[in-house]
């Protein structure tokens, strides 16, 4: 059979340690996004659970664990609870710009500094700079990264004025929704909630886009440190059949 240039391959990754269930295996399918065809191919395998690292899309092709389930939030109905509203409150001081994908060395030292407090022992504790600078910059997408920052007295004018960096956000946009690829943030700042602060801020960026979705890649079934996801809602899981809706 001959195998058109242009359509993708896929291959399977060998057994390794699941980094969120213990005792579980993980294997993985991938394959490359190159090309013109790339933007368009991340929005197909994104759309069937895929998730994207570089120029590599994968999705789990456990053998016999179906735990990860693909989350997207369904934006235009999104309500935040009355926490979440605390959260945007207490991050009223701080302002997020959307730019190309171009590390610094001040994203780095803040890379660093969350790995270092939150994932001692992940898999990214070793990356360099140069490895965070491949992080960002090796897509053939469309990619952005927000950044943000304690807002300056100029910072409805004019960038100048911006302040400390507390977080970061490497996002794809896509044509059906923001997937975000990955986020970290001053660890020093917990109290701010960070997190759930650049997930709401991306929800009104897909909102103010015009866009339906909001991807967050894979809730964990059964993993703690996972089920932050499930709470903004309502949102869709990719189920057995097709996306279903999910209201918990």
């Amino acid at each position: 059979m001959t195998i058109h240039p242009q359509t993708p391959q896929f291959f399977l990754t060998a057994p390794s340690a699941c980094p969120y269930l213990a005792g579980q295996a993980e294997r993985k399918v991938f394959t490359h996004l190159v090309g013109d065809r790339a933007p368009a191919l991340l929005d197909l395998l994104t759309q069937g659970g895929f998730r994207r690292s570089q120029n590599i899309a994968y999705r789990p092709a456990c053998e016999r664990c179906r735990a990860c389930i693909s989350v997207r939030i369904l934006v235009d109905e999104f309500t935040p609870s009355r926490t979440m509203r605390r959260v945007t409150a207490r991050n009223a001081d701080l302002v997020g710009r959307m730019s190309d994908a171009e590390p610094s060395s001040e994203q780095y030292a803040l890379f660093r500094r969350y790995l270092e407090t939150r994932h001692t022992h992940g898999g990214m504790s070793e990356m360099s700079v140069l490895d965070y600078a491949m992080m960002v910059e090796d897509s053939q997408v469309d990619t952005r990264l927000i950044q943000y920052r304690r807002r300056g007295p100029d910072s409805a004018f004019t960038q100048r004025s911006d302040g400390e960096l507390l977080g970061v956000a490497l996002s794809d946009v896509m044509g059906d929704g923001l997937s975000m690829v990955y986020s970290f943030y001053e660890p020093d700042e917990m109290a701010r909630s960070l997190g759930t602060y650049m997930i709401l801020d991306h929800i009104e960026r897909a909102r103010s886009l015009g866009l339906p979705y909001l991807y967050l890649g894979y809730w964990v079934r059964g993993s703690r440190k996972m089920d932050y996801k499930i709470r903004y809602q309502p949102q869709e899981h990719l189920m057995p059949k097709g996306w279903e809706r999910f209201e918990g």
